[in-house]
């Protein structure tokens, strides 16, 4: 490739990287949101933040929002408590009780939300542990 034709090249692509971030900025999240849901090839929208949030109440299934960088949203003392009587609830019903990843998989939480969990069940003597490391139960 000639040089003159490399330098077109990455002029325009300059320009039209320049133009889409000038797009993006003048834009409100409610329109980016909605072309990011018009781009999903299943057709479906993504949910905004809050009603995500909403949901994560509502259903112990659900996942807690995250934030830009990738960590969990703050959850409530109230979402933790609730969280905490699922777990005792859950490991009520075996007799020798249960890993954290068993807990994690069957309820459809995420590693990250466990240690705070388990710590604050820990220390309110709901839970109780036996083992080390990866055979704690």
């Amino acid at each position: 490739m000639s040089d003159n034709l490399r330098a077109t090249v990455s002029t325009l692509a300059h320009s039209l990287v320049d133009g889409f971030l000038v797009a993006l900025r003048g834009a409100s999240l409610d329109e980016v949101l909605e072309l990011a849901g018009a781009a999903n090839p299943s057709g479906t929208r993504r949910p905004h933040a809050q009603a995500t949030a909403a949901r994560a109440g509502s259903s112990r299934s659900a996942k807690p929002a995250r934030s830009s960088g990738g960590r969990l949203a703050r959850r409530s003392p109230e979402q933790i408590a609730k969280a905490l009587q699922e777990i005792v609830a859950l490991v009520k019903t075996t007799k020798d009780g249960l890993r954290a990843e068993q807990i994690r998989q069957t309820l459809g939480m995420e590693a990250k939300e466990m240690p705070r969990i388990l710590r604050e069940g820990l220390a309110k003597r709901v839970l109780t542990s036996r083992g080390e490391k990866r055979a704690t139960t």
